[in-house]
């Protein structure tokens, strides 16, 4: 039996803001591969959503109570962070980085959809930035004595870090409400995109390779192919994603929705 679902007339206004997001953020991608130049634009972005990606396997570690040796982001995009891990705990880092960005962009379009203040999620996120940035990407590697990481590695993260921090705080201190909304929602689409493109990658790489990868760490913890971890974080994502924007076009706060465009 077909459903009909109607779009709540509160969050119009906000699915506006969200597809134009989108539509910048699909057109900085799609243009990136034939102008390189313009992928600068959105560099800073992927980066943020690599902090993202390595945060989530490192609170994971924290959550299952094992320690966070590192964490590392690299120039090309790409993170790492070394924890001691085994058993379940391992199989539940490894899942976090791609589940934990898309969970993580899913909670910033409800955060918007209820009314939250923009700013104070860009705050947060801007907090969330400085501390994995001082606690795992630099007191962790020195207190291990940079076992597993390369000094210029944690001056990258370091720096990056610091810069995502600081622009950040800066937008959701100076920005108008229009362009704090906006920055908010592009992190967010940022966020969903990263992760869904970065698991297609993973799903070409499983396929036809046995490259090092958080699926090749689950498939040898488990004995399950890695391309069958990928398939099935693939769904869940699109599980997530699919709820995120059922969630973000249904009745919400009638505050947000009067607020959003105003400067």
């Amino acid at each position: 039996m077909p459903i009909n679902y109607k779009l709540a007339e509160d969050a119009r206004p906000q699915v506006k803001l969200l597809l134009i997001a989108t539509a910048v953020s699909v057109g900085l991608w799609v243009v990136g591969w034939y102008l390189p130049l313009i992928g600068y634009i959105v560099y800073p972005i992927q980066l943020f959503a690599t902090f993202i990606h390595e945060s989530c396997h490192a609170l994971a570690a924290l959550i299952t109570g094992n320690s966070v040796m590192s964490l590392t982001v690299s120039p090309d995009t790409s993170g790492m962070v070394w924890s001691q891990a085994s058993g379940f705990s391992s199989l539940f880092i490894s899942s976090a980085g791609y589940m934990g960005t898309t969970l993580f962009g899913t909670l910033l379009l409800v955060w918007m959809r209820y009314g939250l203040r923009s700013r104070v999620a860009l705050y947060i996120c801007s907090g969330l930035i400085a501390v994995m940035t001082v606690v795992f990407g630099f007191l962790a590697p020195f207190w291990n004595f940079l076992a597993n990481v390369t000094f210029l590695s944690v001056v990258f993260t370091v720096f990056s870090g610091a810069l995502l921090t600081a622009g950040l705080f800066a937008i959701a201190k100076f920005a108008s409400d229009k362009w704090a909304n906006f920055s908010l929602a592009f992190l967010a689409v940022q966020c969903l995109l990263n992760a869904f493109f970065s698991l297609k990658t993973l799903f070409v790489i499983s396929a036809s390779t046995g490259a090092s990868s958080d699926a090749a760490n689950m498939a040898a913890a488990t004995g399950i192919p890695a391309l069958a971890w990928v398939i099935l974080w693939i769904a869940i994502s699109l599980v997530m994603m699919a709820v995120g924007i059922r969630l973000y076009a249904s009745r919400g706060s009638k505050v947000a929705a009067d607020s959003l465009f105003v400067d």
